[in-house]
């Protein structure tokens, strides 16, 4: 199988596209995607053509050049170039060649491609890529940079070859494997549904299986998972919803979409609705649907609908071209200006972007004023459904729910796509035919989002303010019954041998169940969950000071780049007991504009350390002057504070407290060999298992323990050797006679 030019560009949009093509697989044809070749192919020949005259007759290719004499080439421009090597072939619509300097270097060619739309994406670049790979198979070295001549003014992008070689070949590949199979790849609805030729067979195909890709808005990632799950259909999947109820403090926030409401929607046909918002169109409302071409950010037709109280008026405000756009939008808040208190209504965000773009192009109305306010405060419905409530339709477009609820669209255009076929066909022919179907389209879509919007109103006002609806065809999803299938019940076999297995099953089964459901947790569960410990809630936060300067350059212009928060497990002590105490601090991370050095204020006001300094003096003091051994410690840290620390935790406070204090313990022993009174002992002491012996030197307000592997006198006596005081006491005459000496 040969991958062409033309499956290339197929795969690039949908694998299923991209089999069909190679198959030859007839379709039932799409408007817009036979308007967009028609275009390109216009723009192809027009383009071509001007590329040709812009160089001299003896320069231009007489005919198609050959795969055998591109290297020996001697013209400049060459058109429609046919390429064919190693099962690829590619149509190169253009070929430039750029003569060698006299350095022994190769002549350069350079692929054009010529794409009518103003806007390029990714796909394009790729195919001229595509283009640009054979041509490099052919001329055996590389071609590096290619060019696409686009849009209404001719713009030419220069795309670098380089960087997208890797994923043609990619490509190439998974093309190579995919057109070899006898049977096509899983069906995917996608985006480029409604511009491809192909869509109402795999729609119908889609509609026959039941597929998750129906669902508008579940990505790949999520299909995949719930096909690990065994869940293929959109029936399997709207028996997986599973109510919940939401925290009082996320209840003003909007909830999480679940696709397995709207799956539950489609299947029982009924509206259902986590919450019914109030829209809150007081004042007069001013229904605004416009239409444009987003490839030329033109809207050539701005549509309103005033709901007055002996019915609506339609207002159509129609651009021939991007001159007449700042007129229709000057009528447009003519219009609005005139209406007593308007509220304007719509539904997505294109309204929103057009708003936003014609009050920066052309300038908004008064500020304060009723037009103004009413541009500020447009009610978006799209943000009353998204979440909130799930038709049963399987994408929240307008006309999808409008459907639903009764509308039908008189004649073409019928969608967004084929208003912009319909409005090229009018800037070719100039026919009134035609524009007036456009207008009577844009009209339709204003009565459609009136529909809607009075739909919605109806069923706020109608749930009751105990959270229920009364209308049978509105299910709140707090109405809905938790089901669980986990339940003891006896099971009906169709085959009696079944039964007899069963019930040598059963009682395992219910045993199992009952330990896992009773208080009393056996062995093998309490282990399991020994432990899951339940996250501690801190007491107070602590919001660290702001940094005033840069510690690395001293520049006074920071800023905040990120937080960071730490939890300190410790103890506080009070006038009648003692308390878990749990802090949270949060220090900001800054960074410096000037030298654009990252830093933390450096009084963070915590230690390194997750335990405070009161958990640590506790433990050491039960264990040093209570004498508890140190897991008796930690065993009753938990239980009198709900604490989990370990034996070496409290073996790492002792150790941690011995290392604080060893100043002010040599502190200690230098006062005491400088007094004028000591009295020393010795006792034997037992340590890690050795035999050892502990000094102790006491004056009458001090005392301090010393520890020596031995008894030898060596140790005191080198302690000691400062002592400038009058008189040692010990009960050691040798000891005794040693001080007397020494001293």
């Amino acid at each position: 199988m040969i991958i062409t030019s033309h499956l290339f560009d197929a795969y690039l949009k949908c694998p299923t596209k991209c089999w069909l093509r190679s198959r030859e697989d007839l379709s039932a044809g799409n408007g817009y995607a036979d308007s967009v070749c028609a275009e390109n192919e216009a723009y192809r020949a027009e383009e071509s053509e001007r590329l040709l005259s812009s160089f001299p007759e003896s320069d231009r290719a007489i005919t198609s050049p050959g795969l055998q004499n591109l290297n020996d080439a001697s013209w400049r421009i060459a058109i429609d170039v046919r390429l064919c090597v190693h099962d690829l072939e590619a149509r190169l619509q253009a070929i430039e060649r750029i003569p060698s300097d006299g350095r022994r270097r190769p002549a350069q060619f350079i692929p054009y491609r010529f794409e009518f739309a103003n806007k390029l994406s990714k796909y394009d670049k790729l195919s001229l890529a595509f283009d640009a790979f054979l041509l490099s198979e052919v001329l055996g070295r590389k071609v590096v940079l290619g060019k696409i001549v686009h849009g209404d003014r001719r713009t030419t992008l220069k795309v670098q070859i380089s960087p997208l070689a890797g994923e043609v070949r990619e490509r190439i590949k998974k093309i190579g494997v995919l057109v070899s199979a006898t049977a096509p790849p899983d069906l995917v609805l996608n985006r480029h549904c409604g511009e491809c030729e192909f869509q109402a067979r795999c729609r119908r195909q889609a509609m026959e299986k039941d597929d998750l890709s129906l669902l508008s808005g579940m990505s790949e990632k999520e299909r995949k998972k719930l096909h690990g799950k065994g869940i293929f259909t959109v029936t399997q999947l709207s028996y997986t919803f599973r109510p919940r109820r939401r925290h009082r403090e996320s209840q003003a926030k909007q909830g999480k979409f679940h696709h397995s409401l709207r799956a539950l929607a489609i299947r029982e046909k009924k509206i259902h609705a986590v919450d019914l918002p109030d829209p809150k169109l007081e004042g007069t409302p001013v229904y605004l649907d416009v239409e444009g071409l987003p490839d030329r950010d033109l809207y050539y037709l701005v549509g309103l609908r005033v709901g007055t109280r002996d019915g609506a008026v339609q207002y159509s405000f129609w651009a021939n071209d991007a001159d007449g756009e700042k007129q229709i939008w000057n009528e447009f808040l003519d219009v609005l200006s005139a209406i007593p208190d308007p509220r304007l209504v719509h539904y997505g965000s294109y309204e929103t972007v057009f708003l936003k773009q014609m009050r920066k192009r052309y300038g908004g109305p008064r500020e304060g004023s009723a037009a103004a306010t009413a541009i500020e405060h447009a009610v978006n419905l799209l943000s009353f459904v998204f979440a909130r409530i799930y038709f049963p339709t399987f994408s929240n477009g307008l006309k999808e729910i409008t459907g639903y609820l009764g509308f039908r669209w008189s004649a073409s255009p019928v969608s967004g796509l084929e208003a912009i076929v319909w409005r090229h066909r009018w800037e070719a022919t100039r026919d009134f035919a035609t524009k007036q179907a456009l207008v009577d389209y844009n009209q339709q879509d204003c009565e459609a989002l009136e529909l809607l919007a009075n739909r919605l109103v109806e069923l706020c006002r109608a749930a009751p303010s105990q959270g229920t609806s009364s209308q049978s065809e509105v299910v709140r999803t707090s109405d809905i019954k938790h089901e669980t299938p986990y339940r003891f019940k006896r099971n009906a076999f169709v085959f009696p041998d079944m039964e007899t297995i069963n019930k040598a099953a059963y009682w395992d089964y219910q045993r199992d169940r009952v330990y896992v459901k009773s208080r009393k947790k056996t062995t093998r569960e309490s282990g399991r969950h020994s432990r899951r410990r339940s996250a501690l809630m801190p007491n107070t936060t602590v919001e660290c000071p702001r940094a005033s300067s840069c510690p690395t350059c001293r520049s006074n212009l920071v800023y905040r780049h990120g937080k960071r928060s730490k939890i300190v497990i410790d103890l506080r002590f009070m006038q009648h007991g003692i308390k878990r105490w749990i802090t949270r601090y949060v220090v900001q991370r800054y960074r410096c504009l000037s030298c654009r050095s990252t830093f933390y204020p450096c009084d963070r006001g915590w230690t390194a350390s997750k335990y405070g300094p009161n958990l640590a003096a506790y433990t050491v003091y039960q264990n040093i002057e209570l004498g508890l051994p140190q897991s008796r410690v930690a065993s009753s840290v938990k239980q009198l504070f709900g604490l989990y620390i370990s034996r070496n935790t409290a073996n790492r406070f002792k150790a941690a407290t011995a290392e604080k204090y060893t100043r002010a313990y040599d502190d200690l022993l230098e006062r005491l060999s400088r007094g004028h009174l000591l009295h020393v002992d010795e006792t034997s002491a037992s340590v890690m298992g050795r035999d050892s012996y502990v000094w102790v030197l006491t004056s009458m307000d001090e005392v301090a323990y010393v520890y020596a592997p031995t008894r030898e006198g060596s140790t005191i006596q080198t302690l000691l050797k400062h002592f400038s005081g009058g008189r040692i006491s010990t009960p050691h005459t040798t000891l005794s006679s040693a001080r007397s000496r020494n001293a």
